[in-house]
This record gives C-alpha cells, sequence and structure tokens, in this order.
C-alpha cells in the first residue's frame, strides 16, 4: 500500500496497490475503522440491494410461501 498524502494536515487519501485490491472484494466504497492503533478498511457491501427484484423471482417460482406455521395461530389452540 502506498503512503498517505497530507497537505495542510488533512487527509488526502488512501491508494491500496492492485494485489489488495484483488485479494480481498473491495469495490469503490469502504469503510474507515480506527481501532487500538490500527486502521481497518471493510468494503460496503448493499445488502437489500435488488431484493425486489429477487422477491418477484420467489413469487413468480411459488416461493414465498411461510415456512412454519404463525405463533399466534398454535397459542389460540390452547
Amino acid at each position: 500500500m502506498r503512503g498517505i498524502s497530507r497537505t495542510n494536515r488533512q487527509l488526502k487519501g488512501i491508494i491500496p496497490n492492485k494485489t489488495l485490491l484483488n485479494k480481498y472484494p473491495i469495490t469503490d466504497k469502504v469503510e474507515l475503522i480506527l481501532e487500538n492503533d490500527y486502521i481497518i478498511l471493510k468494503p460496503v457491501c448493499e445488502p437489500r440491494k435488488n431484493r425486489n427484484e429477487a422477491f418477484a423471482e420467489m413469487h413468480c417460482n411459488d416461493d414465498d410461501k411461510l415456512l412454519i406455521d404463525s405463533i399466534l395461530e398454535d397459542e389460540n389452540q390452547n
């Protein structure tokens, strides 16, 4: 990893090398965490990206049925 450029005491950026970028699933956004004298870079993921399309596909495949009966129905039977 190349160094950090500083201008007027402000952090301008970190330039990782190609090997590091290829080894880890880092795309265009990272989360920067400062912890115990370490800088941790984590890729930012979008867990809900394209979920509407996935739900529509599940519905077309009839995969959107409940797997477990409602708990409330079981409690009312006693």
